[in-house]
């Protein structure tokens, strides 16, 4: 057995769950630099969510169609399952965001996102009873440590000057929409239909449920700027690469490695936004961001291996 093929092994995931779990927030983190574009060209924050996941499903619907009519009726009996994955997931984990990302900075958006797997250990525990052993608790607080060396640029000082207001309330309720969509995805019972098909349904829920948002938001006044060419350029990114490559990455992961797992890889999320600043924005990599990757690996292979182990353990014959 090659060394390849090992390692992945050792951590419980496979080799294809841990190609996901590295992939699934580096196409996360590439909707900071959308939402840096957004911000420049003024796009209303409602708008550009509903515009993202409408895009999205008309790039989608070619290719999902024939399984959307083939499983149509069970799709329809799914939708109790289905709908509020859509309302979650391309809703509340994605306008409020925007929203909150017009008053806070972006080091808060990404200190309170991160913490979407300690947000998904808690929903396990005090809704579904499933209990948080002290070694996953240590991994969970390890890889948290490290996301805060990277915000922090390794000064503790940083800590005590951020301040939170009405914008990181709006992130707050996106990161808790999204540990609530984790959790659900492999909670609910969701129909065995292909993948394309599934996410399509729940790219359309996601569209209709933020369509009215977006008529109140225009109707006040916040019109998208239709003549500026970023409008379209940021909306077809976010579209191809947070919406229909990063939901889809990371539904797989769920599927394959559970949402606890899959959670952990939300920690990654900063330093990946740190890494694309670097050729975007000329910020180059220090040290501290070094410290900080080197703290989260460990503390996701800590948390995770014991996670899987338990449910190897969970799972062996009686």
């Amino acid at each position: 057995m090659s060394l390849a093929a090992a390692a992945p092994a050792r951590t419980g995931l496979g080799l294809s769950g841990t190609a996901m779990l590295f992939t699934a927030p580096a196409l996360f983190a590439s909707n900071m630099v959308a939402a840096r574009w957004a911000h420049d060209a003024n796009l209303p924050p409602v708008f550009l969510a509903f515009g993202r996941w409408l895009i999205a499903l008309l790039i989608l619907l070619p290719l999902a169609a024939p399984a959307l009519r083939a499983h149509r009726r069970t799709l329809w009996r799914a939708l109790p399952s289905l709908a509020p994955l859509a309302v979650l997931g391309m809703g509340v984990a994605v306008a409020p965001q925007y929203i909150g990302a017009q008053s806070t900075s972006a080091t808060n958006i990404a200190l309170i996102f991160s913490c979407s797997p300690i947000l998904v250990a808690l929903l396990e525990a005090l809704i579904w009873r499933k209990p948080l052993s002290a070694l996953r608790g240590a991994g969970l607080a390890l890889a948290l440590g490290g996301v805060l060396v990277v915000l922090t640029r390794g000064d503790a000082q940083v800590l005590a000057r951020l301040a939170f207001g009405q914008g990181d309330l709006w992130v707050l309720l996106a990161a808790t929409g999204w540990a609530f969509y984790t959790v659900l995805q492999k909670r609910l019972s969701l129909p065995a239909v292909p993948d394309s098909a599934r996410l399509a349904t729940m790219m359309l829920g996601g569209v209709l449920a933020l369509a009215p948002f977006a008529a109140i938001e225009s109707a006040a006044g916040a019109m998208p700027p239709w003549g500026d060419p970023r409008l379209a350029a940021v909306l077809l990114f976010l579209a191809v690469v947070p919406s229909l490559g990063a939901y889809y990455v990371y539904g797989r992961l769920i599927s394959q490695a559970g949402p606890a797992t899959a959670g952990l890889s939300m920690f990654l999320v900063p330093v990946y936004a740190a890494l694309l600043a670097w050729p975007l924005l000329g910020e180059a990599p220090q040290l501290f961001h070094a410290y900080g990757f080197v703290m989260i690996l460990l503390g996701v292979k800590l948390a995770s291996s014991r996670m899987r182990a338990a449910g190897n353990a969970a799972a062996a014959p009686a």
